[in-house]
């Protein structure tokens, strides 16, 4: 995978992005969330989001509007879960930079996350 520009381990994956500047994590991130949401549903890119950034609903709700993110777009499934148009997911990129002081650890950790994904992508 390495010739082609691909991390071969998660390991490696997270030494490289360790070494790129906040404005690529943040594009690579805010990309991500797009094409997931095309292949795997928004529902997959939030819970993901969530995971990786140990936010809980509300949080992702108000890192969504700071970044933002129109709250009245915010709604629910049936089922209760949040739930946001796929096409302003990246706004939840600069809404965690924004109220997260470890935003870029946690945009990291959800890239590295998603490492045997991106391979697909």
């Amino acid at each position: 995978m390495t010739a082609t520009g691909l991390s071969a381990t998660p390991e490696e994956y997270r030494q490289r992005l360790d070494e790129q500047t906040d404005e690529r994590v943040d594009a690579w991130a805010a990309e991500l969330m797009r094409d997931m949401s095309i292949r795997r549903g928004v529902l997959t890119v939030l819970a993901g989001f969530r995971k990786a950034t140990g936010l809980d609903e509300f949080g992702v709700e108000r890192v969504y509007a700071a970044g933002g993110g129109p709250s009245a777009a915010v709604g629910r499934t049936q089922s209760g879960q949040m739930m946001v148009p796929a096409i302003s997911l990246h706004f939840l990129v600069p809404g965690v930079r924004s109220q997260l002081p470890d935003a870029r650890d946690r945009l990291i950790r959800y890239l590295v996350d998603s490492f045997h994904e991106i391979v697909f992508v």
